[in-house]
Formats: C-alpha cells, structure tokens, sequence
C-alpha cells in the first residue's frame, strides 16, 4: 500500500514527546511503517513542523534551565530518519500565493501578522505528492489532503 504523508506538528509532537498512549500508539505505528521499509511509502518532516516543535522544545528547554531537551533529541533523530522537506524560495512564494487564495475565498487560517505556517505545510506536503497526517483535520482540509490521526491509527481506548 503506497504511502505519502507528511507529518504537521501536532503528530510530530507526539512522536517526540511520548508520554501519552496516543504518543506511544503513533510511535509504534511509524517504527513498523519504517522497518517494513515499503519502497512506495515515505514520510515527510517537512521544515515548517520542525520549526513550530523545535522554536516550542527549545523554549521549554530553557525555561527549566537545560540547553536540550529528550523530545529535541527525538526531533533530530525523526530528522534524519524520515525525509526532511527543506523550506525554498519556491515553496515560500507558493505558500504566499495559497495565504492570498485562501483568504480571497474566506477562508482565512490565522491572523493577517501570523506566519501561517499551515499554508506553507500545505505547499510542502502537495509539492511531493503527499497527505497530512494530522489531528486537526477540520483546520487544514480546506488547505491540502488531510489523512486524520484516528483514521490512519483507530486509537485503542
């Protein structure tokens, strides 16, 4: 079964902060994903969740005083495992003509002054061709194609 996804930061937090069964739950799926090694699978980190989890990890960090953190350890490591999506020019100029389109449509997807890291994910994800896995798929559908958490792993109770 083929396999496109692109991870947004709420799962990319999960996976590097463990703690819940949830966490624990998405983590056991993405270790099987990665050893049946699938040649038609790939998971993508795109740039954009990296920044949004790392920018928070970070300030957690040093907020307690550490310089690192486990879960900044997990992320470096999910960064070399899965296929890192570099931020460009040409994703940001797409995900600038996405911002404008969405709002034209009424649809806006965070403030005027935000950043509005969704539509740069939503550009990552569809220029290779991938889905969202995310837990806030309402948010993001309007964006890009959306696989939601509990569609992809039916959490156990």
């Amino acid at each position: 079964m083929s396999i496109r996804l692109a991870l947004d930061t709420s799962v990319l937090g999960l996976l590097c902060h463990p703690r819940s069964e949830e966490g624990r739950q998405v983590a056991r799926w993405l270790t099987q994903t990665l050893r049946d090694g699938d040649p038609d699978t790939a998971i993508f980190l795109p740039e954009i969740a990296d920044y949004e989890l790392r920018r928070k990890l970070i300030h957690m960090a040093k907020k307690s005083g550490r310089l690192t953190s486990a879960s900044l350890k997990r992320l470096d490591q999910l960064s070399r495992l899965l296929t890192f999506l570099p931020l460009d020019t040409p994703t940001i100029r797409a995900a600038a003509e996405l911002w404008a389109d969405a709002r034209g449509r009424g649809l806006p997807t965070a403030s005027d002054a935000a950043l509005d890291g969704d539509v740069i994910l939503a550009v990552q994800a569809r220029a290779v061709g991938a889905k969202v896995l995310t837990t806030n798929v309402k948010h993001l559908r309007p964006l890009v194609e959306v696989v939601g958490l509990d569609e992809l792993l039916p959490l156990e109770p």
